[in-house]
């Protein structure tokens, strides 16, 4: 697991159901390149969660360059790269890989960049388009006393698909012991989640704010691909079933 000290490997790494060896930045340097050949030896899979996300000084590309490096050095193990459902942009419906994107933000667009570089790697490798991860959100993990979320006229909260930190760990556990695993694979569980819903089951107050036309009101990612590897159970689609999930983890 390179990139562990991040918030996603910081919420990952106590909820792992299996062996795993999990590496900072001050372990391993991901721009060294005998040095991250030496740490990734041996490795039958590598997740990559080290990258540049919203609000970073660091320039987008180098999503792609740390994902380059680390297949350059992966010696044939399977690796993982944290892509992310911006890549879809506004677009509407059941998301699918095989389906159009449509990335609006720098962010997203150097995802799909990442993506495009490593189709093209020789090591093998699988994007993974990651939706919202309860605590590694905007929402939970972002909430603040006087918190606002967008409302529509309808008096609905934005939908997303969400997923949370202890199954998101069993499902990538699952996958880094799985065969013939697609180059793209959506990560979340099948069904979404209002926002709102999410606040009130973990009891944080909100305050609706109306939303403005660039609000997108849905994403919802398509599990059909995922469900060949994994199952789920309806609560693990559920605000309760997430925030508890969530919660678990926070008294670990």
């Amino acid at each position: 697991m390179l990139g562990a000290g991040g918030k996603l490997g910081q919420l990952l790494k106590p909820r792992w159901p299996g062996a795993a060896t999990w590496t900072t930045r001050s372990d391993v340097d991901i721009a060294d390149p005998d040095a991250l050949a030496r740490a990734l030896s041996g490795a039958d899979a590598v997740f990559c969660l080290a990258g540049v996300t919203h609000g970073s000084n660091a320039p987008m590309e180098l999503n792609t360059t740390l994902a380059r490096q680390t297949l350059d050095a992966a010696h044939g193990a399977h690796v993982f790269l944290f892509s992310s459902a911006a890549v879809y942009g506004a677009l509407q419906g059941l998301l699918s890989e095989n389906g159009a994107t449509s990335a609006q933000s720098q962010y997203g667009i150097s995802k799909l960049e990442m993506e495009r570089m490593a189709a093209q790697h020789p090591n093998p490798s699988t994007s993974l388009r990651l939706g919202n991860v309860a605590g590694a959100d905007a929402i939970l993990g972002g909430w603040q006393p006087g918190f606002q979320l967008d409302q529509f006229p309808d008096g609905s909260t934005p939908v997303r698909s969400y997923i949370g930190p202890g199954k998101l760990a069993e499902v990538l556990n699952t996958l880094a012991h799985s065969n013939d695993l697609p180059q793209v694979l959506n990560i979340a569980t099948p069904n979404t989640v209002h926002m709102g819903d999410l606040l009130d089951a973990a009891a944080l107050e909100w305050t609706p704010r109306p939303a403005t036309d660039r609000a997108i009101a849905s994403v919802h990612l398509d599990t059909a691909a995922l469900e060949r590897f994994t199952s789920f159970t309806d609560s693990d689609s559920t605000a309760n079933g997430i925030v508890a999930d969530w919660m678990q983890g926070t008294h670990t």
